[in-house]
């Protein structure tokens, strides 16, 4: 059951990224994007991975999907058409996802028990956290404790990328308003 659960999300997955790159309309892709980060927060959740798919949910689904539609608000609603070829772009695609494809072959198959991660660090961690810590998530007291100023630098990152983008939209909105005040004043001034 498991597995087709995964395989319909990820079948999902994928008519959702073809429909991305199929359709014109910008408003229509910011809504698909928020859709795929949430079928990826789903698929992510049915892999245990319940700290990552928050990250997805609320990021990709949320933070990005409102910025994106203030973007959109100051910009065109439709794609413009392309002048150029899309093959070297395809091209580029097709390499890069050759050369990912092969640097996955030599990984662990999925749930491997003898994989390093299951065998290295992750007994030593499944042993100590609760002693050393004394929280009972796993997971939680990686991510708050051992891993914390990492946390807390992934955070800054964050942040600072939500303030850059909130500081280049208002800069856009001056700027267009500066332009239709300069465009009623030439108006004004012909008539």
């Amino acid at each position: 059951m498991q597995t087709f659960i995964d395989i319909v999300l990820f079948l999902m997955l994928a008519a959702t990224a073809i429909s991305i790159v199929r359709t014109k309309s910008l408003f229509a892709i910011v809504m698909l994007s928020g859709v795929f980060s949430l079928l990826s927060a789903l698929l992510l959740v049915t892999l245990d991975a319940v700290d990552v798919a928050f990250t997805e949910a609320a990021v990709g689904a949320g933070i990005s999907t409102v910025l994106m539609l203030g973007t959109l608000a100051l910009t065109s609603r439709t794609e413009k058409p392309s002048s150029h070829s899309n093959f070297v772009p395809f091209v580029v695609v097709l390499i890069t996802g050759a050369a990912l494809i092969y640097g996955t072959l030599d990984m662990p198959n999925f749930g491997d028990p003898n994989a390093p991660a299951h065998v290295h660090v992750g007994p030593d961690y499944l042993e100590r956290s609760v002693e050393e810590i004394d929280v009972p998530n796993v997971v939680t007291s990686i991510l708050a404790s051992y891993r914390g100023f990492d946390t807390l630098g992934e955070t800054a990152v964050v942040f600072t990328a939500g303030i850059a983008v909130l500081l280049l939209i208002s800069g856009l909105r001056r700027r267009r308003e500066d332009e239709e005040a300069d465009e009623v004043d030439d108006n004004e001034g012909q008539s």
